[in-house]
């Protein structure tokens, strides 16, 4: 009997605990700072009804931004020990052999690194992206849209540095409200604190469906490549 094929979708339950996330959406609702949430093209409500925080960089969200990236790196460490081509494919990685020789990191070398000297190499590929807080109101929000992630928009072209795609939930108790990929024909139900990772481009085309009976928060963001100047300055 085959395999079942990978879908390259993943869901990490109790990345934060329900605690954290009530405090997550009661400090949303409390800064009064949420605006209409935008899409590539702009503020498009047909195709994105919700209201918005862009959290990073902003001083009093500091503890928030750092507790979500802390949770994300220990399950995208998990995600990429799963799917290791997502980490070597894409660039020629190389680290210093017994001898102090470069040789090339196959997948095989997974089963030998520790969390540290993984990391090590993801922090050399990879960086986080901004962090969205994200309010979807019952019977009227929604990201009905069918999209990637991955699209030419920026003059720095920072979209098209987009790997893969993470959505952490901060309550459930709704219907509906599910995040569906096309493709792939998987509905992922939130559930408080579960961390959704999964691949930035057309291949996992999705959408978020309108919550019914219930508000639905999120917070969300991509994992994207450093840029060439950082990943090949040596």
């Amino acid at each position: 009997m085959s395999a079942t094929p990978a879908d390259f979708i993943e869901v990490y339950e109790n990345t934060l605990s329900p605690d954290v996330c009530r405090a997550l959406v009661q400090a949303f609702e409390a800064s009064g700072a949420a605006v209409p949430g935008r899409v590539g093209g702009g503020v498009l409500p047909e195709l994105k009804d919700s209201r918005d925080i862009q959290i990073t960089g902003k001083p009093e969200w500091r503890e928030a931004e750092v507790a979500l990236n802390t949770a994300v790196y220990a399950c995208l460490l998990r995600y990429l020990r799963t799917y290791r081509y997502a980490l070597i494919a894409p660039v020629m990685l190389q680290t210093p052999g017994a001898d102090g020789a470069l040789r090339r990191i196959t997948a095989g070398d997974f089963d030998t690194l520790d969390d540290r000297a993984l990391g090590e190499l993801v922090r050399a590929v990879l960086r986080p992206g901004a962090i969205n807080l994200q309010r979807y109101t019952a019977g009227q929000g929604g990201y009905p849209y069918w999209h990637c992630e991955l699209y030419p928009r920026s003059p720095d072209a920072e979209t098209l540095h987009r790997h893969v795609l993470w959505t952490l939930y901060l309550n459930d108790g709704f219907a509906a409200g599910e995040t569906e990929f096309l493709y792939q024909q998987r509905r992922i139900v939130p559930k408080t604190g579960s961390l959704l990772i999964a691949p930035a481009a057309f291949t996992h085309t999705h959408r978020g469906n309108r919550p019914e009976g219930g508000d639905k928060y999120i917070a969300t963001s991509w994992i994207l490549f450093q840029r060439a100047e950082q990943i090949f300055q040596s």
